[in-house]
């Protein structure tokens, strides 16, 4: 279906996958404005920006949003419905709400302040790609309101298929949807794993998580007693080695995992050196990186290890409290209140271990602020030199490299924001 839709087919459901991201005369990247057409790593030429789209991942508002909410998370799949019921489970627990919508909505409300409170005038639309409103709702409202040059920013700090290329797919599919190719540019604020409004909020999390360990007992020793487990959403290793330029060279895991692990170290460097500034004579802490929330078959690889396996094999190595850094993570959704306060919490308490899980940025100064920061680089096309990065792999990319994030399963499907395929 393509612009030929009624308005009530365009609002009722997810769009359907884009069957073109078709590239303008001369242009090496689709649906971009004009400095980011040519394909660029980074775009250091200002653009006059008239909308923001938040762009995030979506949940259900009931019970009765569960299963079609889950069909759309797992469409193409074939899972039938007794299947999802395994996972809806999860929802259900908390009245079928996500507590994903009421996080976007909180974010979204912090930028407009953030960005009123600069004198920057830039509306702020919000768009789901599994449940309303939908990313081709937020982009229609948007151009109805005159906005034909779009920065899209999506609620996922790292690099792989589901938090990278398939919000750029997203795009494409909105645009195809409602017949707005050709009359919209969308252009997407770079992947935001290491920058420092992004990373404040974990480190002050570890060191009050720590901290309270050690008031609560003060015999613990915090370099002995003590595990660090920075962890983030498990996904098919194959898919994980496909993330990041080619050129990078990034090794097994690819990017997505050379990110989080770089991103734990300057949290866990930080929060050490900062210890011992305040005297506790810390010569390390005990930390690790592990991945969570797995949902593919026994027989196909995903990343590890487990987060309940290895707190299961923490109290043979000494340990006798866990701090879980949920570092993949923005916001307080499912996985880190089901996963972590539910799953992670109860392995601890079985292990007989001390747990404390430390919070998401969610709302927090640091990480709002640093966002406009983000997209002020985009409106300014502040040079890649003056962009701060936490980690020697950033800053990433404004335009996505060619080849970069393919999904095994479906390949390489229309996308924007990025060079072709």
């Amino acid at each position: 279906m393509t612009g030929e839709a009624t308005i009530e087919q365009r609002t009722s459901r997810k769009a359907p996958p884009a069957k073109d991201a078709p590239l303008e005369p001369g242009a090496l990247v689709s649906a971009a404005t004009e400095p980011a057409q040519g394909g660029d790593p980074w775009i250091e030429t200002p653009v006059d920006y008239d909308a923001i789209i938040l762009a995030s991942f979506g949940g259900p508002n009931g019970q009765e949003d569960v299963i079609p909410f889950l069909r759309n998370v797992t469409g193409g799949r074939g899972i039938p419905d007794e299947r999802l019921e395994e996972v809806a489970v999860h929802y259900r627990h908390y009245g079928g709400v996500s507590p994903i919508n009421e996080q976007n909505l909180a974010l979204k409300a912090a930028l407009e302040a953030e960005l009123e409170r600069r004198g920057i005038d830039l509306p702020v639309y919000w768009g789901n790609r599994n449940w309303e409103p939908y990313v081709h709702e937020a982009l229609t409202e948007a151009h109805e309101r005159g906005a034909t040059k779009i920065l899209a920013l999506a609620t996922s700090a790292y690099s792989s298929y589901s938090s990278d290329r398939q919000y750029r797919e997203d795009f494409a599919d909105a645009l195809e949807f409602t017949g707005l190719q050709g009359e919209v540019r969308i252009d997407k604020v770079r992947q935001f794993f290491d920058h420092p409004g992004f990373v404040e909020p974990f480190v002050e999390g570890l060191r009050e998580a720590l901290d309270e360990l050690q008031r609560e007992d003060p015999t613990l020793d915090l370099g002995r007693d003590v595990e660090v487990l920075f962890t983030t959403h498990s996904i098919p290793t194959e898919d994980a080695n496909r993330s990041g330029p080619e050129s990078r060279h990034f090794g097994e895991g690819g990017a997505y995992y050379a990110q989080h692990l770089a991103v734990s170290g300057v949290v866990a460097d930080d929060v050490l050196a900062q210890l011992r500034e305040r005297g506790d004579g810390l010569e390390q802490l005990n930390w690790r990186l592990v991945f969570q929330s797995r949902s593919g078959p026994p027989s196909q690889p995903w990343l590890e290890p487990d987060i309940n396996d290895v707190i299961e094999t923490l109290p043979e190595q000494g340990r006798r409290a866990v701090v879980v850094v949920p570092v993949g993570f923005i916001s307080d959704h499912m996985e880190v209140l089901w996963d972590l306060d539910n799953e992670a919490k109860d392995s601890a308490a079985q292990a007989g271990l001390a747990f404390r899980r430390t919070p998401t940025p969610g709302t927090h100064p640091a990480f709002v602020s640093g966002l406009v920061d983000l997209i002020l680089e985009r409106v300014h096309g502040t040079p890649k030199a003056e962009r701060p990065a936490r980690t020697d792999i950033g800053p990433w990319y404004d335009v996505t490299r060619a080849g970069d994030c393919e999904n095994v399963r479906l390949g390489f499907r229309p996308a924007i924001a990025g060079l072709q395929p």
